[in-house]
């Protein structure tokens, strides 16, 4: 959406390390021009060709020490024009931050600025947003504001900001809160050309968890107590803030941090679990486990240099087995080798013949999958030991060609080889030519997890990763209880993983009822039961976590997807897709397909429908029900691998508002997370592409916005049958007081002038 005359400072951090309490979206510095050149005016609804300021650049550093943060802001406006521009800057301060030093270049001299407290700055907001007729600020009601004038600011020259504040920071829940108001595309006439943030944390309790569920982060860890943090995108629209959890290191060797988010009336509320083991760990409590590696040696590993570079991964696999553990290698082609013919001891004596045995390997042959099975779960039979975990990494490049080759009595065979033993079966796809349906479906059955590899990828690098992540668990076959006044269903995933020596894992679930209750851990070390128990809070209403229900949805739909994949479609498995889709604004090309299908057979009218397909073309809906039909049916080659990428980020999600653009193969797994399609996407049909890409949605407080021409529409309006509508004039008294009565609706009206919303059983429609 494009608005004018606020130009984008997107560099405020805002720190509020808290749980449970509710704060408006921390800060944006932005510049509102005062006067404009002759000639130019505001477009109402856009901007004129002639855009004022850029962005070009800005920098963020926040260090946190302890319980007080620092950070410093150092950005540069430019002005294009040839006019000289005056303008007001404006910063929106966060509760308790405390401004050390401001510093701007006006002709060689320091400015006064005004710091104002809330009331006042309310007033302020509300008159830009009259003069203006832009609500974009309106989110900002209730904080603080510091104000200064900027004159002038000269044509072709750029307008330097330094800032620095602090805040002391509380906590509360174990759980600290860091918050980068990066929600900035409401303000920018362009694409900002870059966005960063980076956050020093050292705790001297040391740190525990880390984990952001808005945006991918590399984070660096530099021992127990220090951490790097770290986001940086370039020509992109942010519409998400950034959002930062930390938990301080706590005395047990799993620690669980819970988020929720309930809307008061809402018959179910949706909660979010982090388990965290503990990043350092005694060696007696690293469960010891048994694995089996098994590799395709088949003709077609020759190819490239997909063999070598699995030996290579191999070889690392084997250097990183711990002490304790017992391990065999598999071979496959046409027939099945084993090395040792059992398991055995990971003594050097062992390793080295392992290595040796690997180096050896030549690529010939057929692909024997059904045997090669058979062989890794051989063992079970005469080594089998009940609650030691039993591992197999399974690396294939091909589909079975020798003995069975049929799906069913591949799984129904290894099914019954595996006993009640808790075996996983880690898949790993070398290339396209695979079956992704039997590879998901071992791996689904075991409670594992899948990892394709791309022709373009580094097979060494991209195992070598995977076995890191998966080489020390610390509790096996866990599993979670919920006791108290609440219900809790539909937990994503369905059925946890094993927990690894420093991979958290984050669980997420819908829930009735309320009032606290239990949540117990139970898993086994090394054959000892062990057991964690805490306690949490599941409320009535909680909205402060608005990101949670979203993720959840994401999730959820990538599972439902994934039993339609794997084992069919059903009315009901359908059905559930495309509501949570619509609601939660999950726009993927498989739920675009469902979503047009619903809203034309239910004759949704067109200005309320969330889907707008071109009515003169067909060729969208046609193309996208290939993707959906192809997602089902296709088992192998680019699509399925495409396919299953994509449902395997919406299931495994970390967060619901960054698009992974890591794999151009497959156009799903590019659009897998709500947020549309990365430049440059081949794989899909263009016009599935511009279907998905066309859909404006935006996630805002708990509720999904989609627009339709000027109109930004509450997803929930098409649920209210009956319910009555009444028009409000932006801007007017009745405007004014319905933000009075419904404070919380502040951030959906600062969409924009035209909004359709629910509030109190009604749809209020507010109109220019």
């Amino acid at each position: 959406m494009r608005r004018f005359p606020v130009a984008l400072a997107p560099v405020l951090v805002t720190l509020v390390f808290c749980l449970g309490l509710s704060f408006p979206a921390g800060a944006d510095g932005l510049i509102v021009i005062r006067d404009f050149p002759p000639g130019v005016r505001p477009v109402p609804g856009g901007h004129p060709a002639w855009t004022p300021l850029e962005v070009r650049y800005h920098h963020v550093t926040a260090k946190v020490t302890g319980r007080v943060a620092v950070t410093e802001v150092d950005q540069v406006f430019y002005n294009p024009g040839r006019s000289r521009l005056e303008g007001t800057y404006l910063f929106p301060i966060p509760k308790g931050a405390q401004i050390d030093k401001f510093s701007m270049d006006v002709n060689g001299k320091m400015t006064e600025a005004e710091l104002l407290d809330a009331a006042k700055a309310r007033g302020i907001y509300e008159e830009i947003v009259r003069k203006m007729r832009d609500p974009a600020l309106l989110e900002y009601l209730g904080q603080g504001l510091f104000k200064v004038r900027i004159y002038p600011i000269e044509p072709h020259s750029e307008k330097r900001v330094k800032l620095r504040y602090t805040e002391i920071l509380t906590q509360e829940g174990g759980l600290l809160k860091y918050l980068y108001p990066l929600n900035t595309e409401k303000f920018s006439a362009q694409p900002l050309k870059s966005v960063s943030v980076k956050v020093d944390v050292e705790l001297p309790e040391g740190i525990r968890t880390i984990y952001s569920p808005s945006h991918e982060v590399e984070v660096t860890r530099h021992g127990p107590k220090k951490a790097v943090v770290g986001f940086e995108a370039k020509a992109i629209r942010p519409d998400t803030d950034f959002q930062l959890f930390v938990a301080p290191a706590a005395g047990s060797d799993v620690a669980v941090h819970v988020m929720t988010y309930r809307e008061a009336g809402e018959a179910e509320g949706t909660f979010l679990l982090v388990l965290s083991p503990a990043q350092e760990m005694a060696a007696e409590k690293i469960v010891k486990k048994d694995v089996v590696f098994v590799l395709d040696t088949s003709g077609s590993m020759a190819e490239g240099k997909k063999l070598a570079q699995a030996k290579k991964a191999l070889a690392f696999c084997l250097k990183n087995l711990g002490d304790g553990d017992r391990f065999e290698i598999v071979r496959f082609s046409t027939e099945t080798e084993p090395l040792f013919g059992k398991l055995v001891a990971s003594t050097e004596a062992n390793v080295q013949k392992a290595e040796g045995f690997v180096a050896g390997l030549k690529p010939i042959g057929g692909t024997a999958i059904d045997e090669a099975l058979v062989t890794a779960l051989e063992p079970l039979k005469a080594q089998g030991q009940k609650d030691r975990p039993y591992n197999v990494v399974f690396l294939t490049d091909g589909k079975p060609t020798i003995g069975s080759t049929n799906d069913d009595e591949i799984v129904s065979k290894a099914s019954r080889a595996m006993g009640e033993r808790p075996v996983r079966v880690f898949s790993v796809g070398i290339g396209t030519d695979v079956n992704t349906h039997l590879l998901d479906r071992l791996s689904e059955k075991t409670h594992a997890a899948s990892r394709y590899v791309l022709p373009e990828e580094d097979l060494e690098l991209a195992l070598s990763s995977f076995y890191g992540k998966i080489s020390q668990p610390v509790l096996a076959s866990p599993k979670l209880r919920f006791q108290g006044a609440v219900r809790v269903t539909k937990l994503a995933p369905p059925e946890l993983p094993d927990l690894f020596k420093g991979e958290q894992v984050v669980v997420l679930g819908r829930y009735s009822g309320t009032g606290d209750a239990a949540i117990t851990l139970q898993g086994t070390v090394n054959g000892a039961p062990r057991s964690f128990t805490w306690e949490a809070s599941l409320p009535a209403r909680a909205t402060e976590h608005s990101f949670v229900p979203r993720l959840w949805a994401t999730r959820r739909i990538g599972f439902l997807l994934d039993q339609i994949r794997l084992h069919g479609e059903s009315a009901e498995l359908r059905e559930e897709v495309t509501v949570l889709a619509r609601q939660y604004g999950v726009v993927t090309p498989y739920t675009a397909f469902l979503i047009l299908e619903d809203e034309t057979r239910r004759d949704v009218p067109a200005n309320v429908r969330t889907m707008q397909a071109p009515k003169d073309d067909g060729r969208a809906r046609a193309a996208a029900r290939e993707m959906y039909k192809g997602v089902r049916e296709t088992k192998s080659g680019a699509e399925a691998v495409g396919g299953a990428q994509a449902l395997d980020s919406l299931k495994r999600a970390q967060n619901a508002a960054a698009p992974s653009a890591s794999n151009d193969l497959a156009f799903g797994a590019s659009a897998g997370l709500p947020g549309g399609l990365p430049e440059g996407s081949s794989a899909a049909p263009e016009p599935v592409r511009q279907l998905v890409n066309a859909q404006v949605s935006r996630f805002v407080r708990g509720r999904t916005f989609y627009q339709n021409g000027s109109v930004w529409i509450d997803a929930s309006v098409q649920t209210q049958k009956g319910a009555r509508t009444r028009q409000v004039r932006f801007g007017s008294s009745a405007y004014d007081a319905l933000l009075g009565k419904h404070p919380e609706a502040a951030p959906w009206l600062a969409l924009g002038r035209n909004v359709q919303v629910v509030l109190g059983g009604e749809i209020v429609e507010v109109v220019e």
